[in-house]
Parts: C-alpha cells; sequence; structure tokens
C-alpha cells in the first residue's frame, strides 16, 4: 500500500504520518487513495463521507491522511497563517477518545500527548505540538462557541455520526455553517451504517442545507467513500430464553441468569478449540452489567477460574474502562467483557471472537405528560445487533450467539431512534441560541427537534434569564454555555455559591453533573464517598469541582442579581443541606414532599408528577427532597408511581420554598361539594400544597365552583325533582317531534344555555344555598314558549283517563332517549271495550300500553287495542282465568264494562 500525500519536504516543522506503518492489515488502507482524491488533495479542502463498517481502521487511518493533507498544503503555501495543522476527531465516548488516540499514537511511535492526543471532559493529554486530537462531542461544541470559525482547526472529522447522537447532529450542522466561512476547514463524517448518503446530502461541498429534507441551495452531495467489510466468517447461533426478556418490572433476572448461563457455557466450548479467544457479552444498562458479570464469576469459578471477567459501562472509572478495552496481555488468563452498547460501535476490543447478545438496549424516551425523558429497555435495533455480531468476526472467524428468538430480530426497528427525537434539549437550546440559530432555525440538522420539547427547553432558557425575545443568548446565556453543566445546573452554582459559598456549590453541581450514580438515589451519601477519595472517581470528580468553583468564582459578577433570594436557612451549611438547596436551585419544578399517607418512598413533585425512590431507599422518610433526576420508571424501583427518583437529596422546607419561591400561590379554591359550595384557602408550591384552611366563598368563587362541577358532572349536581323530571320528559318528546319553537332539553343543551333558564338559582348555589332548595320545575318552565305553551297539556298531558274511569299517569320516555314512545301501564280491565289507541303531540304518537295482571305484571305490550282484543286477548284469557278467578275475564272484551274491581264488588 503506497501512502498517499506523505510530503517530501524535509524542511516541515512536522513529519508526516507514516500511513504505511500505521495501516499495516487494516482493510480501509485500501480506500486512502479514493479518499484523498475526493477532499480535494491538490490544496483545496473539502468534504466526504466515509462508510466503513466497524473494524476496517477508518478511525486509525482517516486521521492522519488529513494531517498529511493539511501538512502538505502548509509546506505548498496552499494554507497561510498556520505553522501546523489541528485535525479534531470527535468520538461520541470518553473511552473510545482515549482508546483511539493511544492507539493511534502506539501506532505513530510517538508519546501519547505529543503528536496525538485527547480532550475529554476533566481530562486533557495534548501539547503544543499535537496535530491529531481525538475529543467528545461536547468538548467541540464549547470550542465552537467560544471560536466560531474554529481558526486553530485543519480539518474535523465527526466519527460514528449513524449513532445520532444530540451533540454529533448539533456539530454537523453548525460546522456545515462554519464551511461557509471556511472553505479550507475540512469536514469529514464517518458511518459505520447505510445511512451515508444522508449525511452526504447534507454536508454537500458547497451551500448551507436548509435541513432536515436535504436540500441545499447550490452544490451536490459530499462524495462518499466506501469500503468493502472486513470481517471474516461469523457464525450466528439463537438460543432463546425459556421465559420473557421483559415484564413490568424490567428486564427479567431469569432472562439475565439465561444470558450469563449461556455465556458460561458457550466460552468454555470455545476455549476448548482456541485458548486465546476472548468473549464480549452485551446487556442494556449498568445494574445489568454488574449482575451478569457476578453470575459469570460464580460459574466459571470452578471449570475456569483463571478467567477475567470485567465490567465496561459509562459509570465505570476511566482505568477500569481502559483495562476492558486494551486487550489480553500475551499469555495472560482468558478474558469475558459484559459491556453495554458502549462496545457496540466506537471500540475494538482486541481478541474477541466470541460474542453473546442480549438483544436489548437502553434508549431514551420522552414523556411528554410528565415533561420528562428517560432510558427504557427495548429490543435493540437490527443495525445495532448486526454491529455487536461483528465484534466477533474482526479478527478472525467468529461466532454470536443471541439470546432471543430469530423472529424477534426480524420484528425489530432498522436503527434506533435519534437522540434529538426524545432527549431534553435546553442544553441544546441554549447552544443552538448562542450560534445564532434560535429553535434550530436555518441549520441543517439530520432532523428536526420536537416542536414540543423545544418549546419547554425555550421557556427554561427564558426563567434562567439565559435568551431575549427574539430567543437569542443574553449575556447571561453565554456565560451559562461556558460552564460544562446542563444550563440550569449552571445558572445553580452561580447563585447558590451566594447562600452556600463558592465550594459547596461546586461540589454540588460537579456531583450531579459527573456519571456516578448515586446508591439508592441518595446524592448526599455519594457526596461523602467522593470526600474520602476512595471511589475509583474521586479524582475525577474532585478536578471537576476544582474547575466549577474557579468558574463560579469568576463568572459570579456576570450573571447579575440571584434568581432566588432566600431567607435564612436552617441547614444551608450542611452537606445535605448545600446540595439539596443547590438542586432545588436548578430544578425548582423538581422539589418534591412525600405523599401523607402512601408509604415512605412516594413523593409529589411541584411539576405535578408523582415518583417512588428505588426500594431500601435512605432518603425513604424524608418530608423534602430536591431531585435531581427522575425519569420514566422501569417498573423495578418506581413504588408503582410510573416514574422513578434516581438522584435526590434533603432539603429543609424553608430551603424549598426559597428555591422554588416563584412557584408559591396563595389562592381560594372554591368547590361544590355534598350540595354546596364550600371554599379553603390553599398555599401551593407548584402542585404541593402546604397548608389549607376553610374560608367563606365569595360570589364570584362560588360562581366558578358551580360552573365547574356542572360542566364535569351535569345538571345532576343539582338533580332532578320528579315533577322536574317528568316536565324535562315531556318537553323533550315535543322538541322531538315539532321542533322549534319547543325548546331542546338534552343535557348539552340546557348547559349551553344556563343563563337563560338556571341563573337565579345559579347565584343562590354561588351564595351559599343548598341544592336540596332548590327544584328544576319551575326553571324549566322559564323555556317555555308563549303563546304555544298554552297547548302543553292537551300535547302532552299528564295524566290519560281509561274507560273505567281512572286517570293513569302518563311515563314519557327519558330526554336523552332519541326514540322511545310515552307509556301507559294499566290493568288489561281497566281497557275492556277500548278500540282506538290515544295518540299524543296533535295525533303523532300513539301511546304505548302495558297491560297488566290483577297483581300489576305485565301480560301484553302493544299500541294497537284494537288489534289485540280481536286476537292475542284470547290467549291471555285462557292463561290468567284460572290464575286470578276473581277478576273478569270476559269471553267478549268489546261489551264488557272496563273496571278496576273484582267480580264480586262488581
Amino acid at each position: 500500500m503506497k501512502s498517499p500525500l506523505v510530503p517530501g519536504n524535509a524542511a516541515l516543522a512536522y513529519r508526516p504520518f507514516d500511513l504505511d506503518t500505521i495501516g499495516a492489515g487494516l482493510v480501509f488502507g485500501e480506500s486512502l487513495g479514493e479518499l484523498a482524491k475526493a477532499l480535494g488533495a491538490g490544496g483545496t479542502a473539502g468534504t466526504a463521507v466515509v462508510q466503513a463498517p466497524p473494524g476496517t481502521g477508518k478511525t486509525t487511518l482517516v486521521p492522519p491522511l488529513l494531517a498529511n493533507i493539511a501538512l502538505a498544503n502548509i509546506a505548498a503555501g496552499a494554507v497561510t497563517g498556520k505553522e501546523r495543522p489541528r485535525v479534531i476527531v470527535t468520538q461520541p465516548r470518553r473511552v473510545a477518545a482515549r482508546s483511539a488516540a493511544r492507539r493511534l499514537a502506539a501506532l505513530d511511535g510517538s508519546r501519547l500527548g505529543d503528536r496525538v492526543g485527547y480532550t475529554v471532559r476533566g481530562e486533557s493529554q495534548t501539547g503544543p505540538g499535537t496535530i491529531i486530537e481525538f475529543a467528545t462531542p461536547g468538548i467541540l461544541l464549547r470550542r465552537l462557541l467560544a471560536d466560531p470559525g474554529l481558526e486553530t482547526a485543519s480539518a474535523v472529522i465527526l466519527d460514528e455520526v449513524h449513532e445520532r447522537g444530540l451533540e454529533t447532529d448539533l456539530l454537523l450542522g453548525m460546522l456545515i455553517e462554519v464551511r461557509e466561512l471556511r472553505e479550507d476547514l475540512t469536514l469529514v463524517a464517518m458511518s459505520a451504517t447505510l445511512d451515508a448518503p444522508r449525511f452526504a446530502a447534507l454536508i454537500g461541498s458547497s451551500g448551507v442545507g436548509e435541513g432536515a429534507d436535504g436540500n441545499h441551495d447550490g452544490g451536490g452531495p459530499a462524495p462518499v467513500v466506501d469500503c468493502p467489510a472486513a470481517l471474516h466468517p461469523l457464525k450466528v447461533d439463537w438460543a432463546p430464553a425459556a421465559g420473557p426478556r421483559l415484564d413490568g418490572r424490567g428486564v427479567t433476572r431469569t432472562f439475565l441468569d439465561h444470558v450469563a448461563d449461556t455465556a458460561a457455557a458457550s466460552y468454555t466450548d470455545t476455549l476448548a478449540a482456541d485458548p486465546d479467544i476472548d468473549a464480549l457479552v452485551f446487556v442494556p444498562g449498568a445494574w445489568e452489567v454488574s449482575y451478569v458479570a457476578s453470575r459469570l464469576r460464580a460459574r466459571l469459578a470452578a471449570r475456569l477460574p483463571d478467567a477475567e471477567v470485567l465490567e465496561l459501562h459509562g459509570q465505570a472509572s476511566p482505568a477500569e474502562q481502559d483495562r476492558a478495552v486494551s486487550g489480553r496481555e500475551a499469555g495472560g488468563s482468558p478474558r469475558i467483557v459484559v459491556s453495554t452498547a458502549l462496545a457496540e460501535s466506537s471500540l475494538t476490543v482486541p481478541g474477541v471472537r466470541l460474542v453473546i447478545d442480549s438483544g436489548l438496549s437502553r434508549e431514551l424516551r420522552r414523556d411528554a405528560n410528565r415533561g420528562m425523558s428517560g432510558l427504557v429497555t427495548v429490543s435493540c435495533s437490527r443495525a445495532s445487533a448486526e454491529q455487536r455480531a461483528g465484534r466477533a468476526a474482526r479478527q478472525g472467524p467468529g461466532r454470536v450467539v443471541r439470546c432471543y428468538e430469530q423472529k424477534a430480530f426480524g420484528a425489530a426497528p432498522a436503527h434506533p431512534a435519534p437522540e434529538i427525537a426524545a432527549a431534553d434539549l435546553t442544553g441544546a437550546a441554549l447552544v443552538l441560541a448562542c450560534w445564532g440559530s434560535p429553535g434550530g432555525r436555518g441549520l441543517a440538522l439530520p432532523d428536526s427537534p420536537p416542536q414540543g420539547a423545544m418549546d419547554d427547553a425555550i421557556e427554561v432558557l427564558r426563567e434562567l434569564g439565559a435568551i431575549d425575545p427574539d430567543g437569542l443568548a443574553t449575556d447571561v446565556g453565554k456565560t451559562l454555555a461556558r460552564i460544562p453543566a446542563d444550563p440550569r445546573l449552571a445558572r445553580a452554582l452561580l447563585d447558590g455559591a451566594a447562600t452556600v459559598g463558592h465550594r459547596a456549590a461546586a461540589e454540588a453541581v460537579a456531583l450531579v453533573a459527573g456519571d456516578q450514580r448515586a446508591q439508592g438515589a441518595d446524592l448526599t451519601r455519594l457526596l461523602a464517598t467522593l470526600r474520602t477519595g476512595k471511589d475509583p472517581a474521586a479524582r475525577r470528580w474532585a478536578e471537576d469541582v476544582r474547575r466549577m468553583e474557579a468558574i463560579a468564582r469568576q463568572e459570579r459578577s456576570a450573571v447579575g442579581p440571584s434568581l432566588t433570594a432566600p431567607p435564612s436557612l436552617s441547614s444551608p451549611a450542611s452537606a445535605a443541606g448545600a446540595v439539596g438547596f443547590v438542586v432545588a436551585l436548578a430544578f425548582p419544578d423538581r422539589v418534591a414532599r412525600r405523599v401523607p399517607g402512601a408509604g415512605p418512598e412516594r413523593y409529589l413533585l411541584t411539576s405535578g408528577t408523582r415518583a417512588g425512590l428505588p426500594a431500601r431507599s435512605p432518603l425513604a422518610g424524608h418530608e423534602w427532597l430536591a431531585v435531581a433526576e427522575v425519569s420514566r420508571a422501569e417498573g423495578r424501583d418506581a413504588a408503582g408511581t410510573g416514574a422513578v427518583i434516581r438522584s435526590a437529596a434533603p432539603l429543609a422546607a424553608d430551603a424549598a420554598e426559597a428555591a422554588a419561591s416563584h412557584l408559591l400561590r396563595n389562592t381560594v379554591e372554591a368547590e361544590f361539594k355534598q350540595g354546596r359550595v364550600i371554599a379553603r384557602q390553599e398555599r401551593r408550591m407548584g402542585a404541593i400544597l402546604l397548608s389549607s384552611t376553610p374560608v367563606r366563598p365569595s360570589i364570584d368563587d362560588g360562581r366558578v365552583a358551580v360552573a365547574h362541577a356542572l360542566a364535569k358532572e351535569g345538571l345532576g349536581t343539582i338533580g332532578w325533582s320528579s315533577p322536574a323530571d317528568a316536565l324535562r320528559r315531556r318537553l323533550a318528546l315535543l322538541n322531538r317531534e315539532l321542533g322549534d319553537p319547543w325548546p331542546d332539553v338534552s343535557e348539552q343543551a340546557l348547559l349551553a344555555r344556563l343563563d337563560k333558564w338556571l341563573a337565579p338559582e345559579l347565584e343562590a348555589l354561588a351564595g351559599g344555598a343548598a341544592t336540596s332548595g332548590i327544584d328544576l320545575t319551575e326553571p324549566l318552565r322559564r323555556l317555555l314558549p308563549w303563546p304555544e305553551a298554552a297547548r302543553l297539556g292537551e300535547l302532552v298531558p299528564e295524566w290519560l283517563e281509561v274507560p273505567s274511569g281512572s286517570r293513569v299517569r302518563i311515563d314519557y320516555p327519558d330526554a336523552a332517549d332519541g326514540g322511545g314512545r310515552p307509556v301507559v301501564a294499566v290493568k288489561l280491565q281497566e281497557c275492556f271495550g277500548w278500540a282506538e289507541t290515544p295518540r299524543l303531540v296533535g295525533g303523532r304518537v300513539p301511546v304505548l300500553f302495558h297491560l297488566l295482571s290483577p297483581a300489576r305484571r305485565p301480560l301484553a305490550v302493544t299500541d294497537d287495542l284494537s288489534s289485540f282484543w280481536s286476537g292475542p286477548y284470547a290467549q291471555v284469557r285462557a292463561e290468567m282465568r284460572g290464575r286470578y278467578p276473581k277478576h273478569p275475564w270476559p269471553e267478549d272484551p268489546w261489551t264488557a264494562p272496563a273496571t278496576a274491581k273484582t267480580k264480586r264488588k262488581m
């Protein structure tokens, strides 16, 4: 392989990278010439998209190629003003950035931090001679805000763009705009999947993209440089568990046992054939990594006592992460690495030829109702499953064992959902405001941010004073953007320092912004552990604290007066008090109070969300908590609320009120209850009720309460007396048959015109009258049309006189019954001789007779008396005359006298 673009100028201050040596054995070496040509190696920088499977060497080879191109351009005088190039390579994860830099430096034969280095949060290994710098996307975002032209960089490589991380998406859009000003800036996006054409359209060689549709003002797509897969033969086995992978509590323990047992058996068999093979096990989260690793150690203790079981996840210390990805030393013990998706595409774990895949991953999901995002365990996408399987065939023939059914693989989504669709966008919104693209307007992003989530984020920034009415960043916003923490934590750092001190505020913010998981959600215990220095993460936390404290001292005056003016707090100086107060300042909508009578683990947040502490949390029972993180529940630790508190600190009541002072409200809440308006004066902090005292309701409050009750429960709140109900039924029939001017008395119609018929009674109720003293009969009469109302008794009479002389009440259909008939229930003997069925509403509606036995049980239902006497009556007579011998059952009902009496009384 001939190295392209290796400058031959011996006078160069910086020697080029030896691509032949670095790329030995790497498949992507065959594509270097094509990439160099695509980038315009003659002196004009360009853009390109590199599409290459994991393990081909793109992360190792593309950065030194771009460095050599930049060196050649400087030597040829094509680029002025630069003595040396700087190629920045973003990696989504810190462990990947460190690992890639360490590997490239070793291949280059240089010391890490000299020609090749890295920068991640709280750690930097670079120097004045660094040419290639690996960094996380967040680091580069802050550099762009400080230096929008990115003048120090010759080229930027965005690696793993297919993962669709939020910060990488933002960088893509922002760097496209930078290239409009700097044609000498090379921009390369690298993807391991087939999304390359999409990114190529976005970063086309000229013209700023218009958005997610990929349309541009000019220029075509960037060239795509492909590379054949470097995979060796891969055997795929399926080993589904007998039970489900997930239940209402999250990942089932029986499934995790199955994964661990499958890994132990498969690895034991594999080592028998090749003792140099290592294994990689994929599970969704840090808790599952720990659980499976523990069971693996127990299972392998007898058969492979020297085997190492290593854990790889985001909460592990840098040393633990680096050890897991460093590979087995010569003659070393067999190794099984149990990992989250961290090892899916960004990293190569040397020696792995066996992969055990749970088929599960943790993905962000936004809960719009609760206004929060959370990690949810789901089936991983097919693309992720292929990436995981590919880990086994990078260095030789490999095998993947999928611990789930093949049909589950087929039903999985093709790609993971982009982070922008589910993340909290507050930090992103601040970056966009500082960049001059509020809400992402005009920026070429792979996907537009969800409008609801962006609106929520912008509202938070307004409350922080971080943006102006046009959505652009204020001086406060620019200050907050310089702080490597969520904007809410950044503001809490600066405001909290005035009350708890710079050091305590810095400790609290570094604690919440860090990766450490608080056991039992207790931040104060985590703080105590970190302060001892014994925790593996303590060193990095201490460095973060020093940086945050310096920022607090330097930037405090830049943000002006504090958003809160706290009174004398009962415990701000204690560890718990300081952490709780600073967290509450950052997230006043997450200040939480224990729900009375619901157990010590259930809390109500000021936002209205109910959330539970993890089981056996030491925080259980505290009256107030400042919650730093709450997310949708996986089910295991939610106390039945649907949301789980991941980290929090105890909070004093006065500190809670000080931090969330803008949420305090004093209101009179009137309620129509048990037939009367009652009122209480309430003091609330958001959704949390602080106090409630009975008071006399005002007329206005009473009106609101009555209107609310009627809207919710209808006129049944007042109640229909028998006369009122009877009148309403008669009017409903008239409206159904005749229409106007007879009024519509349906529930909906009556509620829509309360002021026309019920105003005096509503005023009485609002003033404190009870419903027991109100009859709706007279109010209904106010709706009667005049002069037509004079015919009410004629058209829909209350009573019907039958041949026996009795007056029988007419039962009209319910007002909501659109087809019901008026019914008269009367003893059969009282209707002898009645041939013509009476008709109501001017002859339109025949009465439906329920003819009853002497015991008033139905014998027949008819609206045609003539037909009944001529036919069915004979059968009724035959069946009933023996049962009721004292009553008349004449053969001829036409001539028999109608009567309500027995034969003897007749």
